[in-house]
Formats: C-alpha cells, sequence, structure tokens
C-alpha cells in the first residue's frame, strides 16, 4: 500500500522522457522530520516518494510532475536530472547522524516499487542511480551501505561480473563511458563516488586496482560498449 501525502514542490517537466531512478537517503533524524520538509513550501525540495525504515511507501509527488530532488547534477551529459527521473528517498540518518544499513523490510519495500516504476517508464538498468552519482561534489547518499549488488540481483540496476577477465580501461575514459561528468568534476570526486556505488570496502578516491577493475567491468556493462 502507497500512502498518499502530496507536497506543494513540483511543477510541470520541462523535458523527457523519464528515464533516470535516482536513489536518495533522507540524511535527517526521523522519517516524519524528512516527510515534513519534504512537504514543507519553504523548503523547496521534495521527491516522489519517501520508504521510512519499516517499510511504509509515502507518494509525495506524482510522477507525471517535476519533483525537486536532484537539484544540480549531471549525468551522461544531462543536466536537467529532475526532469527526467522519479526520485525516492530511504528514511536514513546519514553520513551526519549515525549512518547505517537499511533495513530488510524498507529494501524490500525500495524493490517492490522501483519493480513497478520501471513497468511504467523506459529506465534502464544503467540509469538507477545514487544522488551521489549525479552530484558527486556535492551528496554521499545512499552511500556505501546502501546493498546495490543486492537490487541489481533483482532486476533493478547494475552490478557487474567480477569473474570474466576484462580489458582494463583508462579509468577516466571508463567513467565517463559510464556516465560521470569527467570534465566538470576532480578526478578523486568522481572516484569517490564510483566507489560508493560499485566498490564499497574503501571509499577514498583512489583508483588502485580494484577500482581500476571495477570501472573496466561497469564501463562494459554500457550500451555501444565494444
Amino acid at each position: 500500500m502507497i500512502i498518499e501525502h502530496p507536497s506543494p514542490n513540483y511543477e510541470a517537466r520541462r523535458e523527457g522522457p523519464i528515464d533516470i531512478l535516482v536513489i536518495h537517503y533522507t540524511g535527517m533524524t526521523s522519517a516524519s522530520a524528512a516527510l515534513e520538509r519534504l512537504c514543507d513550501p519553504i523548503a523547496k525540495v521534495s521527491s516522489h516518494y519517501l520508504i521510512d525504515e519499516a517499510g511504509v511507501v509515502s507518494q509525495l509527488v506524482d510522477e507525471a510532475a517535476r519533483a525537486y530532488h536532484a537539484g544540480v547534477s549531471w549525468w551522461a551529459g544531462t543536466r536537467d536530472i529532475n526532469s527526467r527521473s522519479i526520485g525516492i528517498e530511504l528514511a536514513n540518518p546519514g553520513h551526519d547522524w549515525g549512518y547505517h544499513d537499511f533495513p530488510a523490510r524498507q529494501m524490500e519495500a525500495l524493490l517492490e516499487l522501483a519493480q513497478a516504476i520501471v513497468t511504467r517508464h523506459p529506465i534502464p538498468s544503467q540509469r538507477v542511480l545514487g544522488h551521489s552519482d549525479i552530484a558527486p561534489d556535492r551528496k554521499q547518499d545512499p552511500g556505501e551501505r546502501f546493498d546495490w549488488r543486492w537490487l541489481a540481483d533483482r532486476g533493478i540496476g547494475l552490478w557487474p561480473d567480477l569473474e570474466t577477465p576484462v580489458t582494463m580501461l583508462e579509468p577516466q575514459a571508463g567513467l565517463a563511458r559510464i556516465g560521470y561528468n569527467v570534465e566538470g568534476q576532480e578526478l578523486a570526486t568522481l572516484i569517490r563516488a564510483f566507489q560508493r556505488h560499485w566498490r564499497q570496502s574503501r571509499i577514498d578516491g583512489l583508483i588502485d586496482t580494484e577500482t581500476a577493475d571495477r570501472i573496466a567491468r561497469v564501463a562494459t556493462l554500457m550500451p555501444g560498449f565494444i
């Protein structure tokens, strides 16, 4: 069941199609505090959905409308991410307030919701992203405790094959192939964002052997890779 909790913070989309799904954490001390802020007309922020830690889903903005969740962001040449995306906030205190794992009930609710969203919109697996992917200089969410592999194993998003041999790429070229804005960000910032998504054991912004290998593996999953 989805609870309707309308936010006034939305407008008409400026471009399309809706082909990006962005996952966030709230970074607030409670789901109720996050809900209040996402519905506060003064704050001018919102998302399409909020999922609390018990797995309760609230819809704040209709999917047809442009919610205010991505902010200044970029992915694969797209700058107006808000117009092209659905945003889902997961209640979690985040790095500033006691960041912890995302509970099973919350993840199951996210999976069910995401599966429904991708049936309604042409969102390919490689465009299921974290806020830190599209705004690496500003955001860390949903962060290194979010289980991207679990989600990808169930059909939402990507996770690379870690066993099959892969041809190594120059890391910056690989990041560009994946969709990161290599012209507008420091390389270490992009590496940290990549690590938060695909190499979560250490977030240090360094291109070690494992990180370089992961970049190459993820890049090979992108459409048109030869």
